[in-house]
């Protein structure tokens, strides 16, 4: 029976669990690591922020959902992976695997900008539940004694999407309760021009967010490096300084500490086609721990975004390259990396699709619509139900 360990229990580590479990049954002692306890659903964590979403409204129980399909689940977190050994080593014990699948997300690296981060700085993050819950906190005190906001992506930054959600959802909620007009909003990235994304643009994204963020009154500033946050500004490289009350930042991003050693000097995985780790047969890596390297350099650094819907697909593929040596199944096709994203705007949002993810692309699409805010809610709501029912196959 081989034994296969996962590191990581969101998007890549839950859709690779249920697919091998899918493909080879009895066939596989499978055993998912993770330093949380529960399934959060990360597109929500803006939503959740803003006080739209309820922690229980985003978040399902690990151990259930997987031991209902005979995965063994270990809520610990990993310390380091012994590649020559084929082990992955914790504060509790050492696991040795045939197969290991790395799906651990990314180490959020705050320590590069001083000041940066609601742990030891002095602005707030969306990318996790814990620091999206106590930006709600911080969300409500502001509403008693509103200012300056100021959002954006640091220098490195590679998940660009959902700065943008906050800001829009911000400026809609100002809106609604008739306090707009007293909170100046200014929109700081690293991206060479509004609509980068770290992937080169997407068809007319530069004029149409350009046109976006002037109709909506939000100052922009593009191609900036932070050389500082202190609790009232935000200093930028170039001598530029920006007043702030609340301030919500995203921070670039870096492999794990426990599996840096196996990555680039960023300590992301280098993959092939099928997710396959380039030096080590036997270790698969997917999601944002996988290595891709930027279309084109910009002059503040901008890195490539991972999302969800890329996860999945990564997942899919390297859970049937293992179960295709193990059992003898079909390899699969190549995963050329494309995207689709849906990028909440408020009143409405935007639907986002590339294939290839990078330029030069055959297929391209930009559309703004209220339907498209209806799907990702339905989406929210189907992606849960996919994942309580171990349905790891489903689009």
């Amino acid at each position: 029976m081989a034994r296969i360990v996962i590191l990581g229990g969101s998007f890549g580590g839950l859709t690779t669990a249920f697919e091998l479990k899918r493909f080879l049954g009895k066939k596989a002692e499978i055993t998912l690591l993770s330093d949380l306890d529960k399934f959060v659903f990360i597109p929500s964590l803006p939503w959740l922020s803003l006080g739209w979403r309820r922690a229980e409204d985003i978040t399902l129980p690990l151990k259930p959902i997987l031991e209902k399909k005979d995965i063994s689940f270990l809520h610990e977190e990993a310390k380091g992976v012994d590649a020559d050994a084929s082990k992955v080593i914790t504060d509790k014990r050492e696991i040795p695997y045939d197969y290991l699948v790395i799906a651990t997300g990314p180490h959020l690296a705050f320590e590069e900008v001083p000041g940066l981060g609601p742990e030891n700085g002095y602005t707030e993050c969306i990318f996790t539940l814990e620091h999206a819950e106590k930006a709600r906190k911080t969300w409500e005190k502001f509403l008693e004694t509103p200012g300056p906001i100021a959002i954006g992506s640091v220098q490195g930054v590679s998940c660009f999407g959902p700065a943008y959600e906050y800001v829009f959802e911000i400026d809609m909620e100002l809106r609604k309760r008739k306090m707009r007009h007293k909170v100046p909003m200014f929109f700081i990235t690293s991206e060479p021009y509004i609509g980068h994304f770290g992937i080169g643009g997407l068809g007319a994204s530069k004029r149409w967010l350009e046109d976006e963020f002037a109709e909506k009154d939000i100052k922009l500033l593009t191609n900036q490096a932070v050389e500082e946050f202190t609790p009232e500004e935000v200093r930028l490289k170039d001598g530029t300084r920006i007043p702030y009350k609340l301030g919500m930042f995203a921070p670039a991003m870096k492999g794990v500490p426990a599996v840096a050693h196996l990555g680039n000097p960023r300590g992301f995985i280098p993959v092939d086609e099928h997710m396959r780790h380039k030096n080590y047969r036997n270790i698969f890596s997917v999601g944002v721990a996988i290595a891709i390297a930027p279309p084109e350099q910009t002059p503040v650094p901008t890195g490539v975004p991972k999302t969800g819907f890329m996860t999945v697909r990564m997942a899919q593929t390297a859970a049937r390259a293992i179960a295709s040596e193990i059992s003898g199944i079909a390899m699969p096709a190549p995963y050329e990396m494309d995207v689709l994203c849906l990028m909440d705007m408020g009143k409405t949002a935007a639907f986002m699709r590339a294939k290839p993810l990078l330029p030069p692309r055959q297929e391209s699409t930009l559309k703004k619509a209220l339907w498209v805010k209806w799907l990702k809610i339905c989406f929210e709501k189907y992606f849960l139900f996919k994942m309580k029912h171990g349905l790891g196959n489903l689009p």
